[in-house]
């Protein structure tokens, strides 16, 4: 079963962070395994202080959802080491249904490939090469269903030499010396065989003179199988890494992306190819079909809708459900989803509704977790987007993590050791991008209760907008710092003045405005700009 991602946007919140756990744990309350909370971003101060105050571990980070080699349905043929006999490999490839074998060292490591090309080639080859070099003793009887006549024969362990068979009518004495040879019950033939220095004798289908048990030299072999049949097989008895390639392989990670792999199929001439894991250790084959239908992650979006605020390789993946309480963007989708979109302050607000719906009481960490995003989402219920629900959300929630609101909100607004961070820190702890009406705009936001002390950094903040705003081909950027105890913030801003005085009926001075009682990028920033836009 393929694992459901439950991600939030790109720079996370505390209200994105929590929901994609909140979420996770709700959906493997209700039995539901497969789900998963990561994140596509970095964990700020914020969210870490909170994720530390209730001990809960932050969301495995993931870098994009492209699909990969892991995400594919490929084949898992039988695993074969370097030393089986060929014969092994070919019943595989022919039970199986399958062209090629990967061959392993015995650490399950690659060690080549076998084609059923390079079994044919080498078929073809012996019908006019009759010497077998290095034959191991172990692969010959394993293959000829043989036993080894005389035991004390253990000098060695494997046979070489020119295979004979001995036809009465062709048979040359003088040509099983130091070679191998193929007899029927023909003990006269064995004998002479013996006493000229014969590297091994099988036996097929023969009666076995007492007086071979005990024969130290050649090794004697029996087997039930008829002449013919030994005199094919016994040519596939030699080990697979004989006849395996062995260089310029190609081969491909269960990491790589499923892009970069079609480039190099193009340019390759192999059916099918190998797969490693980070341990290089062979998991599997891919061959070119794999390709054609190629199974997408899975993803569940929480506390966003827009592509530009999404996983990086959005496009290649499956979205099964979106969670959200932000305007409907641009984000669409291949097949109809659950979209659950409500006009709130906070995503987990919504969560909580769907634990009362189903029926399922949060533990107290993910209660307090809740409550302190809802806190942390709407300003200390501040905020323009706060509602009669959130604060109903809250306080249940933070009855059953018994823990007060009010010291929930003291672990939250403050800047913590912002005199050391970075302005490019600051501003992408919370920062968002957005496409309206053709328009490319960028705003970040710090919550603070001293807006005083950052403002002394303005030219700091400006040069990093202006950076981001020249990296990202951006027709605007703004930086929001609310204050929560003036209840306003405070706007710095790289694009057109014009458009500032008009979105917000003031007049800008050296790319700064103060917007007493806005607290809210999404209700007060984003609505004033896409109604002056459109």
């Amino acid at each position: 079963m393929s694992d459901i991602y439950v991600t939030g946007h790109r720079n996370p919140d505390t209200d994105s962070i929590v929901a994609s756990l909140a979420y996770t744990a709700l959906r493997n309350a209700l039995g539901m395994r497969e789900y998963k909370a990561v994140r596509i971003g970095a964990i700020n101060d914020e969210t870490r202080r909170l994720l530390d105050m209730f001990g809960v571990e932050p969301p495995e980070f993931v870098q994009n959802m492209r699909t990969q080699i892991s995400d594919l349905d490929f084949d898992h043929p039988p695993e074969l080491t370097d030393n089986v006999p060929l014969d092994t490999a070919w019943k595989s490839m022919r039970n199986n249904e399958i062209a090629t074998l990967p061959i392993l060292n015995d650490d399950g490591t690659l060690y080549g490939v076998l084609s059923a090309g390079d079994i044919a080639s080498y078929d073809m080859q012996a019908v006019y090469n009759c010497h077998i070099e290095e034959l191991p003793l172990f692969n010959l009887l394993s293959v000829i269903e043989g036993r080894v006549v005389n035991e004390l024969y253990n000098t060695v362990n494997s046979v070489s030499g020119d295979v004979v068979i001995a036809l009465p009518s062709a048979y040359e004495t003088g040509r099983c010396k130091n070679g191998i040879l193929i007899c029927g019950n023909q003990p006269d033939i064995a004998e002479e065989a013996i006493a000229h220095g014969a590297s091994c004798i099988i036996l097929c289908q023969a009666e076995i003179k007492p007086e071979w048990a005990s024969c130290e030299s050649p090794c004697i072999i029996s087997t039930p199988l008829d002449g013919r049949t030994v005199s094919r097989v016994i040519y596939q008895a030699i080990p697979v890494k004989s006849i395996a390639h062995t260089e310029d392989l190609v081969c491909f990670h269960l990491s790589d992306y499923l892009d970069d792999v079609r480039e190099i199929l193009l340019k390759s001439r192999f059916r099918c190819y190998p797969v490693l894991d980070e341990q290089e250790h062979v998991v599997g084959t891919l061959s070119r079909f794999h390709l054609l239908r190629p199974r997408r992650k899975k993803v569940v979006l929480v506390d966003h809708n827009e592509a530009a605020q999404s996983v990086p390789g959005l496009e290649q993946v499956e979205i099964m459900e979106i969670i959200d309480h932000h305007r409907l963007a641009d984000i669409q989708t291949v097949q109809p989803v659950s979209v659950r979109n409500e006009p709130v302050g906070s995503t987990n607000t919504i969560l909580t509704s769907m634990y009362q719906e189903f029926g399922v009481i949060p533990t107290p960490k993910i209660a307090g977790l809740m409550a302190a995003a809802i806190l942390s989402d709407t300003v200390m219920f501040k905020s323009p987007t706060c509602t009669k629900k959130d604060i109903a959300m809250a306080e249940r929630l933070s009855k059953i993590a018994n823990i007060s609101l009010e010291d929930l909100g003291k672990a939250l607004f403050s800047v913590s050791g912002a005199a050391e961070k970075s302005a490019e820190e600051l501003v992408n702890t919370d920062y968002k991008r957005f496409h309206i009406s053709g328009q490319n705009i960028g705003v970040s936001q710090i919550t603070c209760a001293d807006s005083a002390s950052l403002m002394l950094r303005k030219e700091e903040f400006l040069n990093c907008l202006r950076g981001m705003r020249e990296r990202q081909e951006l027709d605007m950027i703004i930086l929001m710092i609310t204050d929560v105890l003036q209840e306003g913030s405070y706007l710095l801003y790289l694009g057109s003045d014009e458009t500032i005085a008009q979105a917000f009926n003031k007049t800008p001075e050296n790319n700064e405005l103060y917007l007493s009682g806005v607290m809210s990028r999404k209700k007060q920033i984003i609505p004033m700009l896409t109604a002056l836009w459109g």
